[in-house]
């Protein structure tokens, strides 16, 4: 009996839209040599070829609809092999020879529609696996969960790496009282209506202030350039430990402001005001459970989680600052914003109206999503990785690095944690950022101060603690 084709989701028919088509691009850096034929074993053994999704092609409908078709996969269809080095320059790393090799596929090298939507470059001289995925087939969450099912425990070979509880937080409601309740209510109706407001706004005509990282229109097929900002996770959690009731997300955006003032200050020094507004694109997940999800789970759509795209959209605002006595204040600032974010329903009201508007017209959503991203200045996700150290077919992984398909901003920036230390790729157009490494570092520095400020801090109360008690 032959199988139905089944349509694809709103939000995956959204991600096969010119101008909105996206490719996740996922580089795997391994300590061993590269086994070409243990790795094609591997992916054949494993679920992600029996995946439905990974083993359909995309077709259109009679009205032109995209549906999903089932089809035979030839695993060595998808493997392409790069033997020789990818570098005329001995000094360069291999880090920045792969960081190359993702900012060239992030503009020139679509995925061919005649086979599933995946690949595997394998960069032998460089220890390195290159796996695109396109984001039609799902989301961070669904995509890492499937990754992860591939990969195996370094300290325990049988055991599957840590999924439940990660990046999970648990919230305690303190309001009591009818009066609390109800400005609760009064607050996330306001701050609902307000944030949908805007996004019908930026989708029009509001758009950020110009500044030396702005994109727009068209910038998407601009050469690129890829860097990695390297964060050490215990220095993020002493920074969020130092703002009461902070999370790791309010000190990454804390980070961000203060990186690209930093930034701004190098690149256009005295040419901007304080307090000039540079809007993220950011990917909220929507499922019931937080973090990643157990891969039988997604599939069998229970615990509220399902497999595929289920984000909203937020706009995440960070400011211009010049460098003050006290870096925490960009995480003080970055909290206050999120924290009003947080109350209101903008993530789910921009995924339903998202939904809707590509019920009945593709173009108009991809269009009016376009003119979002062009209006702002960057975009940024987080997907929270493994706790601890893995391997793939026995060889172990050294780092996990994501970046995407460019989109019109100038800065795409894509964070992945794996066991206590976070990776950001920082995707930039060249010919708008010419230096994208001065900007990680500026990142990394500002993390690097927020700790010895949130050190200093902890010092302080602990002093005055202790003369209290005297």
């Amino acid at each position: 009996m032959t199988e139905r084709d089944e349509p694809l989701t709103p939000a995956g028919r959204l991600f096969v839209q010119p101008g909105m088509d996206q490719v996740i691009n996922c580089a795997i850096s391994l300590d061993d040599p590269i086994d070409v034929d243990a790795v094609k074993t591997e992916i054949s053994n494993s679920i992600l070829v029996k995946h439905p999704r990974f083993s359909s092609i995309m077709v259109k409908d009679k009205c032109g609809r995209e549906r999903w078709r089932k089809t035979e996969v030839n695993v060595d269809d998808h493997f392409i092999i790069r033997r020789e080095v990818l570098s005329d320059d001995p000094s360069v790393s291999d880090e920045d020879v792969v960081n190359d090799y993702l900012a060239d596929l992030s503009v020139s090298t679509p995925l061919s529609v005649t086979k599933p939507l995946w690949e595997v470059h394998l960069l032998l001289a460089h220890k390195c696996a290159v796996l695109r995925l396109h984001h039609a087939l799902g989301d961070g969450i669904s995509l890492m969960s499937m990754f992860l099912s591939c990969c195996r425990r370094a300290d325990d070979p049988t055991q599957r790496p840590t999924s439940h509880g990660i990046g999970t937080s648990s919230s305690s409601n303190n309001d009591k009282g009818y009066w609390s309740l109800l400005m609760k209510l009064l607050k996330v109706i306001w701050y609902t209506l307000v944030y949908v407001i805007e996004f019908g706004l930026r989708s029009l005509w509001l758009k950020d202030k110009k500044t030396a990282v702005s994109g727009g229109a068209g910038v998407e097929l601009w050469p690129r350039k890829v860097a990695t900002a390297k964060f050490n996770i215990d220095d993020m959690k002493t920074v969020k430990k130092a703002i009461g009731n902070a999370t790791i997300n309010d000190v990454l955006f804390g980070i961000i402001s203060c990186g690209l003032s930093r930034y701004l200050d190098l690149r256009s020094p005295r040419a901007l005001k304080e307090g000039t507004q540079m809007t993220g694109v950011a990917m909220v997940n929507l499922r019931k459970q937080s973090g990643l999800q157990d891969f039988s789970n997604l599939m069998n759509g229970t615990s509220g989680a399902r497999w595929g795209n289920k984000f909203g959209m937020l706009l995440l605002p960070v400011y211009y600052y010049k460098g003050g006595s006290d870096p925490l204040q960009y995480v003080k600032r970055a909290k206050a914003m999120i924290d009003k974010k947080k109350l209101s329903l903008e993530g789910p009201c921009s995924y339903k109206i998202g939904d809707f508007i590509m019920s009945f017209s593709a173009k108009l959503a991809s269009l009016l999503n376009y003119r979002i991203v062009s209006n702002t200045t960057f975009t940024i996700s987080n997907v929270i990785g493994p706790q601890e150290d893995i391997t793939f077919g026995g060889n172990h992984i050294s780092s996990v690095r994501v970046t995407s398909t460019a989109l019109s901003h100038a800065i795409t920036m894509h964070m992945v944690s794996y066991a206590g230390r976070a990776d950001m790729q920082i995707l930039v157009a060249k010919d708008i950022i010419p230096d994208p490494k001065v900007l990680a570092k500026c990142y990394q520095d500002a993390l690097l101060e927020m700790k010895e400020a949130a050190q200093a801090d902890g010092k302080i109360k602990r002093f005055n603690l202790y003369a209290s008690t005297e």
